[in-house]
């Protein structure tokens, strides 16, 4: 019987690094299968999106506070570092038996094909990646231990022991050297460093090769960049950059202009965010681990459910529409006060109300759930889309066609709602539905149905921290409060007295606010704190809430040095 059926003597950190090649042999392959597929079919990210569909609230806060939009790489870092210690400890019970090893390489696949299959835009093919990668790796595991060990024949024969001991009985077999020819005498401590381990008859003699089993490593690993770097080059053809730069070029006018911007819009101080937030340096906050590539020749956009006439539009149908400009601003509900996560934009699409029209909204009906390229949905209250808003099928930004980040070719903006229920990106489909018939991805996980953005503000400058020279300190920053508009920004410094600070010019109640305040500091540490009201006459409320389950609350307040 070989020795790896009945198990293995490759020292324990010989087989975790061939269980460590192993598996990045199973993702190296598994990548350039899901290139020549569907690259969101990947293991990692198939995976991946599988925890972030399930990731409660709470965890989602937490990931997005502590990493940012960096969160989404730090997901895939990790899943890849699981894997790894994952099939370190496989590559560990190979030792046992071999089998062991595979047989976890192809549970893992098992789980990478579940996961795959059901995403909700899968296809028939999503399954291969991870099983083709699954096999690759258990053969290569298994490959790795058959070159590691090394088995031979012993280099001494064996003859009967015809002697018996003193009970008579006879002994086995005793291992015998094998002659030397004449005049090669050797002395007898020489003979003995010569000759190679004795074993038993008929047993093979193991030897643990190291240098084979560095090789086969290097050969895996070589194997497991290959594979990786192929199937993200042949995934590539999903790039969208070719077709991007075809829409650029017949790009309509805006049938309706947006309004030149105030000429105060902007009051233009070292550190203040700018009234118009450029394109790369827009928040994105989405679920999507592999940005979707969609064509727009071959996009639609189906508007069903509770309507009298079903439509659908192809992208060339919805560049033929009258397109509006619009300045809006769109925030995450998941940002902290004072957070980063809200950005202006001058948006161009198709009014949503005017194709919500000519579908007919059947009485009843109270909801938009739209539906993502990648199958994330958002549940949109209908009255507010049809309320006048400029809600729009967005298909440029800042004067330039979508970024594939932010939802080219066409995605969802509704002034006013918080982005998990209005701003769907890579947007496919619309149900007019109700809110007591169907649910959206974050409502059954804890979010409100219906999320309409709080008045807040900020402060950009000086920077919590900052070590400011004493006397007179300009104090800046933003304030929202999206299709209300912003009435007033006052700030606090220390716990006295509220002061009015000077307003920015704005082009309408759907962008955010620039303010200022200039203020004669003291030498020594103090804690500023801004608040803003509203067209309503409400101003937002000192009492601290966290993000979920409809938008955090509370003043954001700035500790700095002066002197």
């Amino acid at each position: 019987m070989s020795a790896n059926a009945t198990g293995s003597r490759l020292p324990a950190w010989a087989a975790g690094l061939a269980g460590v090649t192993a598996g990045a042999v199973a993702l190296g392959v598994a990548e350039l299968v899901a290139g020549l597929t569907t690259a969101s079919a990947s293991p990692v990210i198939a995976v991946g999106g599988a925890m972030v569909d399930r990731t409660p609230a709470v965890v989602k806060e937490w990931a997005i506070r502590t990493f940012g939009e960096s969160d989404k790489a730090v997901l895939v870092t990790g899943i890849v570092i699981v894997v790894a210690l994952i099939a370190a400890g496989l590559g560990l019970l190979a030792r046992r038996r071999v089998g062991y090893g595979t047989a976890g390489l192809v549970a893992f696949g098992v789980v990478g094909v579940i996961a795959a299959v059901s995403r909700p835009d899968s296809g028939p093919l999503d399954f291969l990646p991870s099983t083709v990668g699954a096999a690759a790796g258990a053969w290569a595991l298994a490959l790795l231990f058959r070159r590691a060990e090394r088995h031979e024949e012993p280099s001494v024969a064996t003859e009967p022991d015809t002697r018996t001991g003193r009970d008579g009985a006879p002994h086995h077999d005793r291992p015998v050297a094998l002659r030397e020819p004449a005049g090669s005498r050797e002395p007898a401590d020489s003979r003995k460093r010569a000759e190679p381990p004795v074993r038993r008859a008929g047993a093979a003699l193991y030897t643990f090769d190291r240098r084979k089993l560095l090789t086969g490593v290097a050969v895996g690993v070589g194997v497991a960049g290959a594979g990786t770097v192929a199937g993200r080059l042949l995934g590539g053809r999903e790039d969208v950059t070719a077709a991007r730069r075809s829409v650029a070029l017949a790009l309509p006018r805006p049938a309706v202009a947006a309004k030149p911007l105030p000429a105060g819009a902007d009051l233009h101080i070292s550190g203040l965010s700018p009234f118009v937030t450029p394109n790369h340096e827009f928040y994105r906050v989405d679920t999507a681990l592999v940005v979707p590539g969609v064509d727009p020749r071959s996009w639609t956009l189906k508007i069903h459910g509770m309507v009298d006439r079903p439509v659908e539009l192809t992208f060339a149908d919805l560049l033929r529409r009258p397109l509006v400009e619009a300045d809006v601003t769109l925030t995450c509900v998941s940002n902290d006060v004072g957070g980063p996560y809200v950005g202006n934009a001058r948006w161009l699409g198709a009014r949503l109300a005017d194709v919500l029209r000519e579908a007919g909204i059947r009485r009843g009906a109270d909801m938009l759930l739209s539906v993502s390229q990648d199958g994330w949905t958002s549940g949109t209250p209908v009255d507010v889309v049809m309320d006048g808003r400029e809600a729009l099928l967005a298909v440029a930004m800042n004067g330039e066609v979508l970024p594939a980040a932010h939802g080219f070719p066409v995605r969802q903006v509704v002034p006013g709602l918080y982005g998990y229920v209005s701003a769907t990106k890579w947007v496919t489909e619309i149900k007019v539905t109700r809110f007591d018939q169907d649910t959206a991805y974050w409502t059954p996980r804890g979010w409100a149905a219906r999320a309409p953005i709080k008045t807040e503000s900020r402060i950009d400058v000086p920077r919590d921290g900052d070590r400011v020279p004493a006397g007179r300190t300009t104090i800046a920053g933003v304030a929202w409060a999206q299709h209300r508009g912003v009435d007033a920004v006052e700030v606090q410094v220390d716990g006295g007295a509220w002061r009015r600070a000077t307003l920015a010019d704005v082009p309408g109640p759907d962008t955010w606010r620039q303010w200022s305040i200039d203020w004669d500091l003291e030498p020594g540490g103090h804690t500023i704190s801004v608040r803003a009201t509203d067209a309503t006459g409400y101003t937002q409320t000192p009492k601290v809430a966290p993000p979920a389950p409809d938008g955090a609350t509370g003043y954001h307040s700035i500790r700095v040095r002066v002197g």
